[in-house]
């Protein structure tokens, strides 16, 4: 039922709603579906249960739900649609509901925190377990706290991937250029190497962008492993730059924190991606990647976690 679709977790919450308007433009972007997805309160699905246990035919059919209202009244009056708007409520706690109907979906997008979220949090519990076990790619959009920064910075519009080139499953690739492609925009791929230049290049250092015809000659200035990660990009992207010609690539190496660096891309980025979590793990895994935990804990724009789909990856 969700196969390619763009599903929105929405609560009500201020963050939900974020998290709606962007998943109703990326189906737009996309040309998909979308599928409202709201998991009901607890007091709506104990008076679901009491109705169906007690069978009392003069109890209402349906548990009124004023959220799914709201957000009908909210679309119907907001700008462009998709062709196919769905909406679903759900039963069941928030992660397994939303993992259930994620399968086979385009994406998942849900706010960083909802609406029982303590305001000091940078992740709500809700969204971390989803954006570590679901299915499918969850982008998980910041609330306004986190999102502050980064409206002080004009934003590039690109599409930021964090890749580890031996490493990164192809799946999480093919998300970042398909992305890149529906905005029509630049892909930025950001790698880290762990041996560092000089310390005094290293503080407070922005990292350099290169464009892959700087690739051709030798850079006798160039620090050995920063060349050598950028060639590992090179020959990595080969294969997607050939699918998607239309995508302009950006090839950017950074000294030791991908995380870090990931985290001050986001603030001028559409959208960062990165994987779930080490691909030597099984497919199953409900851990997370220390990479994209951070990212997902700090990031001042949208981040899709992307989980290994295929074996062959």
């Amino acid at each position: 039922m969700t196969d390619h679709l763009v599903i929105a977790a929405v609560d009500g919450s201020e963050d939900s709603l974020k998290a709606l308007e962007w998943a109703r433009s990326a189906a737009v972007r996309h040309r998909s579906g979308l599928l409202v997805a709201h998991v009901l309160p607890d007091s709506a699905q104990l008076y679901a249960a009491r109705r169906s246990s007690l069978r009392d035919a003069s109890e209402p059919e349906e548990f009124a739900d004023p959220v799914s209202d709201r957000i009908r009244q909210l679309l119907a009056a907001g700008p462009s649609m998709p062709s196919e708007v769905a909406y679903e409520s759900l039963e069941g706690s928030v992660p397994e509901a939303l993992r259930a109907v994620g399968e086979g979906a385009r994406m998942l997008v849900m706010g960083s925190r909802g609406r029982g979220g303590f305001a000091s949090l940078l992740l709500g519990s809700n969204s971390r377990a989803v954006a570590t076990s679901a299915a499918c790619p969850v982008v998980v959009v910041p609330h306004e706290a986190r999102a502050a920064a980064a409206a002080a910075q004009p934003s590039a519009g690109r599409v930021v991937l964090g890749l580890h080139a031996a490493e990164t499953p192809d799946d999480v690739l093919d998300f970042a250029f398909t992305e890149a492609a529906a905005r029509g925009t630049a892909v930025q791929v950001v790698s880290a190497y762990s041996i560092p230049p000089s310390p005094a290049t290293v503080i407070d250092s922005p990292f350099a962008v290169v464009p892959p015809e700087a690739l051709v000659g030798e850079d006798e200035n160039a620090v050995p492993a920063e060349r050598e990660m950028l060639r590992s990009q090179a020959e990595r992207l080969a294969p997607f730059r050939a699918r998607y010609p239309g995508v302009p690539v950006e090839q950017a190496a950074v000294p030791g924190d991908a995380a870090g660096r990931l985290v001050d891309a986001s603030k001028s980025a559409a959208l960062v991606v990165v994987g779930r979590h080490h691909p030597r793990r099984h497919i199953g895994s409900l851990m997370i990647g220390s990479v994209a935990n951070a990212v997902l804990q700090h990031a001042h724009g949208p981040v899709a976690v992307i989980p290994t789909l295929s074996q062959s990856d």
